[in-house]
């Protein structure tokens, strides 16, 4: 239950915008500005491509103190999870090409 609870949390946090980079994401590209979390968790599909995105879900962001990024990636089936730690050097270089720069500090696997 806790588990629908959190996935309705995130689901809040991406449907709502929080920042201006993540209403105006592609906007905010072409003129070299840089993504937002908002942006990341509504673009995951865009960005991680459909070999990732379909066996992988965002299930939550955090900044760090030094301004990076902690992301828990959950596999839409357990039995994907070793299979998607695998890619865990891919996911990572997908999301900091999005950015820009290196964001991620710190990916995380949920079951």
């Amino acid at each position: 239950m806790s588990e629908n609870n959190s996935e309705k949390k995130l689901e809040k946090r991406i449907t709502r915008p929080t920042t201006i980079a993540g209403v105006f994401g592609n906007f905010f590209q072409m003129f070299h500005r840089p993504a937002s979390a908002t942006d990341l968790a509504q673009r995951w599909d865009e960005i991680m491509g459909s070999d990732i995105a379909n066996i992988a879900k965002l299930v939550a962001i955090k900044q760090t103190i030094d301004k990076k990024y902690s992301v828990v990636i959950k596999p839409t089936n357990p039995a994907l999870a070793l299979q998607l730690s695998y890619s865990q050097d891919e996911i990572l270089r997908r999301i900091n090409k999005y950015f820009g720069y290196p964001a991620i500090s710190k990916i995380t696997f949920r079951k």
